[in-house]
């Protein structure tokens, strides 16, 4: 069984970020309040005290939760791809909608970095699950809650 969790390089560079601050910024922080908390007396009764524990156990959840995630990914550099035009994950797929005839281009990425307002669909949704191994002029059919939606594959880049 494969525990590896894909992941763009953008996104692991992020996450990467983001513990960094976390450890170096956020942490410190956190304890110095829970420092000056704690000089102010009866500690059953310090409201800033047990606020600070609460932000401090939140932010030491996080740093662990980046840390296994980033122990387990498998970043996969979309830039390396030779441009096949078959959509994979990390590959940013332009398609149309046939019956609106609107168009759409999304990036396939990691759920951890999926963001659908900035066009970041996880690898696991139907939409993506629907265009992977797809190519250029191909049409996908994707299941929706309202019936089956087709799709032309207009084009694929590797970006």
């Amino acid at each position: 069984m494969n525990n590896r969790i894909p992941m763009t390089l953008l996104g692991s560079e992020k996450l990467r970020k983001e513990l960094e601050t976390l450890k170096k910024e956020k942490r410190p922080k956190i304890i110095a309040s829970i420092v000056e908390a704690r000089q102010h007396g009866d500690l059953k009764e310090n409201a800033e005290y047990h606020a600070a524990k609460e932000e401090q156990s939140f932010c030491e959840g996080r740093i662990k939760e980046i840390e296994l995630k980033l122990s387990k990914s498998q970043i996969i550099d979309i830039k390396k791809m030779k441009n096949c035009g078959i959509v994979v994950f990390g590959s940013t797929v332009t398609i149309c909608n046939l019956s609106i005839k609107k168009t759409f281009t999304y990036c396939i990425v990691g759920d951890d970095e999926s963001d659908f307002k900035l066009n970041l669909i996880s690898i696991n949704s139907p939409m993506s699950r629907g265009l992977i191994g797809k190519k250029v002029n191909d049409i996908a059919v994707i299941q929706t809650p309202s019936g089956n939606i087709k799709y032309k594959i207009l084009k694929v880049e590797y970006k």
